[in-house]
């Protein structure tokens, strides 16, 4: 990871520290390494989204783990300095500060964290179709639903699931969201 952490400009790099921090802290379901990553490309550095994913899974790793272990900001950057000497300075000094400003918050709301063991739901969007046509069918005519789930796996990665269903199972997927509600609404 530290040879991919010296291809990342120290703007993108502060801000990949920021929201993994504010991961920790349930700020926000996740890092959206996709998006910061198309914005890293488009300013001339060459890194892929599994780097850059790498890269997150690292630094969430090394966050929290400073979090369990109630680390200051100097044993922090000691234990790097020791254990990773490859880590460019610029990294350095981005994770002393970004610790340095908002480490304790996450050593209060770690315990929180390490239970969190499946994703988190962010967002769903879904849209009607029609297939019209096929190579081996001249008239299908038949109606769909394409469902875009957002989701946050537990380390913060932002993904997205699609998925196709008929109409019944549609109208099933739906009652059951429905029942979902109701219960919700009682507790």
């Amino acid at each position: 990871a530290a040879d991919k952490i010296r291809l990342i400009p120290q703007d993108f790099f502060a801000e990949l520290c920021e929201q993994i921090i504010q991961h920790l802290n349930h700020k926000i379901p996740g890092i959206n390494t996709a998006e910061l990553c198309q914005r890293i490309q488009t300013s001339g550095v060459d890194i892929n989204i599994g780097d850059l994913a790498k890269v997150a899974n690292t630094l969430s790793f090394l966050f929290s783990t400073a979090a369990r272990n109630n680390l200051s900001t100097e044993e922090l950057i000691t234990s790097l300095g020791s254990g990773v000497s490859t880590l460019p300075k610029h990294a350095v000094q981005v994770i002393r500060h970004v610790w340095n400003e908002q480490g304790k918050a996450i050593a209060v709301s770690e315990d929180a964290t390490t239970t969190a063991t499946v994703g988190q739901f962010v967002d769903m969007k879904w849209k009607l179709g029609v297939a019209m046509s096929s190579d081996t069918c001249r008239s299908l005519k038949y109606p769909y639903v394409t469902v875009t789930l957002t989701v946050a796996d537990p380390s913060g990665q932002i993904t997205d699931k699609s998925f196709e269903m008929t109409i019944p199972q549609f109208k099933n997927f739906s009652r059951q969201f429905k029942e979902m509600a109701s219960v919700l609404e009682t507790v």
